[in-house]
Formats: C-alpha cells, sequence, structure tokens
C-alpha cells in the first residue's frame, strides 16, 4: 500500500490537496475529474502550491520536483492504472457518489480499496454500488488536507476489519492522526460539534446576548479559537446549515440537531459569511469584520450564572453530552473522539476530558436542567452521563 499508485476522483480543493499530501507521501498520483480540463488546471495549481512552499523555505526543491513528478492527470476512472486506493472526492450527492463507485468497482481489481471523502453521506449507502462493499470505507480528510492532520476513518456495516486497519496503517504513514469511527450522521466532528453552533444561534435568538458578545464568551473565556458566529461566518453560513441539516435529516429530524431559523434566515437572506461580504457580521473589503463589539458587562455577568444564560457553560455541557452518547453508542472511543475534536476544530479540550474535569453529574444536572427550561428532547441528558458506561 505504501508505494502503490493512488487515485483521487475530484479535482477541487479537497480532492487537489488530498492528492498533494498522497505524493508527497511518495505514490503515483492520479488526478480525475469529470471535466478533462479541471484535473489538468488542478495539477499545475499543485505545482503552484509547491513553488510556493521551495520559496518560503518549508520545503527542498528537489523535493517539489519529486512530488511534481508524481503527480498527473487522467482522463477518467477507465484511464487509471490499478492502484491500492482510490480516494473519491466529488460534490456531496448519493446518485453521483454511486455512480462513480460503480466505475471503480467494475474497472478496479477486487483488491483495491475504495474511499470516500464524504463529510456526511452514509458510507453503507454509497457501497451499495459495489459488488465487494467490504471493501469500501470512508477517509475524511480536513480543509486543507496537507495541512490539517486528521483524518476519520470511517467504516459501513460491511466494511472488512483488514481493510479498515490497511487504511489507519496507511494514513499513519502518510503523516497524519486517523481516528476510526462508525458511519454514524456527521461521523465524530460534525456530529459533536453540532452545538457549538447551534446553541449560540438561540441564545442570540432569544435575545440573552448580541452575537459579539457570545463570540468573546466563547473565545476569551473558554479558549475556543474562535467564536460560533466569527466561525460559521467564516466556513459560510450555507454551508455550515447544509452540514447541520444532513445530521438532523439522517437522524430522522431529532430535535437535538435541528436547524435553527437564526441560519435559515441568514442563508435566506443571502447572507453566507466573509464570502458574500456580510453575514452574521458585515465586513469590509479587505475582510476585516466591522461592528463587532462585545458588552464585556454583559458577559462578565453571564458566565457564571444560571446555565440556561450562560453561554460557555451550556456550550460545553452540550458538547460533553454529544459526545458521551456517541462513546456510549460504540461510534468511536472516548480517545478518539477527544483527539479528533481538538484536531479537527482546536478544541482547547477534547469534550470527554472536559466532562471528567467537570464532573460527569455536574453535567447531567445542567442538561437535565435545560431540558426542564426547553422541553421537547434537545436537551435530554445522554443516560451515559451517568450509569458509567463512559468515564
Amino acid at each position: 500500500m505504501e508505494t502503490s499508485d493512488v487515485a483521487v476522483i475530484g479535482s477541487g480543493a479537497m480532492g487537489a490537496g488530498i492528492a498533494q499530501v498522497a505524493a508527497t507521501a511518495g505514490h503515483r498520483v492520479s488526478l480525475v475529474d469529470s471535466i478533462p480540463e479541471a484535473a489538468e488546471d488542478a495539477v499545475d495549481r499543485l505545482a503552484s502550491n509547491l513553488e510556493r512552499l521551495v520559496t518560503t523555505g518549508r520545503l527542498a526543491a528537489d523535493e517539489a520536483d519529486a512530488v511534481r513528478g508524481r503527480l498527473r492527470p487522467a482522463g477518467s476512472v477507465h484511464d487509471l492504472p490499478e492502484c491500492g486506493l482510490v480516494i473519491e472526492a466529488v460534490p456531496e450527492d448519493l446518485a453521483l457518489k454511486r455512480k462513480v463507485f460503480g466505475d471503480l468497482g467494475a474497472s478496479q481489481p477486487t483488491t483495491t480499496l475504495l474511499a470516500t471523502n464524504t463529510s456526511s453521506i452514509d458510507i453503507s449507502a454509497i457501497a451499495e454500488a459495489v459488488i465487494q462493499p467490504e471493501r469500501v470505507l470512508g477517509l475524511h480528510f480536513f480543509n486543507p488536507p496537507p495541512v490539517m492532520a486528521l483524518v476519520e476513518v470511517v467504516h459501513g456495516l460491511r466494511t472488512s476489519g483488514a481493510v479498515l486497519d490497511a487504511a489507519f496503517d496507511l494514513m499513519r504513514a502518510w503523516g497524519k492522526t486517523p481516528v476510526r469511527c462508525a458511519s454514524t450522521p456527521g461521523f465524530i466532528v460534525n456530529r459533536v460539534a453540532r452545538p457549538f453552533y447551534g446553541e449560540a444561534q438561540r441564545m442570540a435568538e432569544s435575545g440573552v446576548a448580541d452575537p459579539a458578545t457570545i463570540d468573546w464568551i466563547l473565545r476569551e473565556k473558554g479558549g475556543f479559537p474562535m467564536g460560533p458566529f466569527e466561525l460559521t461566518d467564516f466556513i459560510g453560513q450555507d454551508v455550515n446549515l447544509a452540514v447541520g441539516t444532513s445530521v438532523w435529516e439522517q437522524t430522522e429530524h431529532d430535535e437535538r440537531y435541528a436547524p435553527t431559523e437564526f441560519q435559515r434566515r441568514l442563508v435566506a437572506s443571502g447572507k453566507l459569511g466573509r464570502k458574500s461580504g456580510e453575514g452574521v457580521y458585515p465586513y469590509a473589503a479587505d475582510g476585516v469584520p466591522v461592528g463587532r463589539d462585545p458588552d464585556l458587562g454583559l458577559a462578565e455577568q453571564l458566565v457564571g450564572g444560571p446555565i440556561e444564560t450562560d453561554p460557555l457553560a451550556r456550550t460545553v455541557a452540550m458538547l460533553v453530552n454529544e459526545a458521551v452518547d456517541l462513546v456510549a453508542r460504540g461510534d468511536a472511543s472516548a480517545e478518539d473522539v477527544d483527539v479528533a475534536m481538538v484536531l479537527g476544530t482546536r478544541y482547547p479540550k477534547g469534550p470527554i476530558a472536559w466532562g471528567r474535569e467537570i464532573g460527569f453529574d455536574m453535567v447531567a444536572g445542567q442538561i437535565a436542567e435545560l431540558d426542564r427550561a426547553f422541553p421537547g428532547g434537545r436537551y435530554r441528558p445522554s443516560p451515559a452521563l451517568t450509569d458509567g458506561s463512559v468515564s
């Protein structure tokens, strides 16, 4: 596997970045796109990226030449050599992904590992297009792939253990930090992170505090690298809403993941964040937010107060509750959840470790208090907070 050919299907930012990672690790890499010129352009962009790394002293010139020499565009999946691994990175559309995997299953040897970089679609649903579904898995990279260390190694219902082990070891060989998880909606990061956005939006919508004050609390009091509103503006309100909606739909409209009207209104009005010039905050031409002034007096009043109006305690309690639930279901280990959340989102602590520090009993009481204040199912405490199954 460590010396075999690799192919990447899809030459957008994620696909090209994954191709660069594989080529840097020493593989010959074929890059395929439905538009042949797009694959060629992506290889050219990667060459330019490598040149910039040389210019800034982060890569030796001979190493950059070697990496560039291992990258090539390919016309279609049928033009690929026999590969040890093929990674699909096309748009998040199940029918499209099944078409790609059906073609790969028919054209690649039965020993080829077939991986999808999906962030939200069920691995088992994609694998239905392949005669040997046991060789299909998820390899969810984070953007930008050459920089972000985390890779979620995701198994479907029929993914074989040998395939998972091989992919896990290969990601380590590529210099990544892999974590294992089941094909649960949102996997680890995109599922556990939902309360970080949702609680802030609900508190702003109900008038607890303005977005700038909530952002300041989470950033300055909680140690998060960005507040939830500035982060969703950075990601794109439409992108964040789409991920949240996908998790909600895949969990049969569980209230815990219900999108907020706050974010829906932003997207409907075209306020998508930095890329549109306005989101939660308006942005100057240079991308600097305007009018993001927190009410520091209010912030000090809220932190340490009742759980319903404390943005930090309420958010952390919900993150811990979500993480504990995921571990109790057997979707991932406690260690992998904490590693994923620290590396994938740069949280100051993993939520399981945070729960141990606060005390799971204390978190259970906080969630129960929120459930009494806001009945309806969103704030139901995970039984694992008190039954000892996660410690």
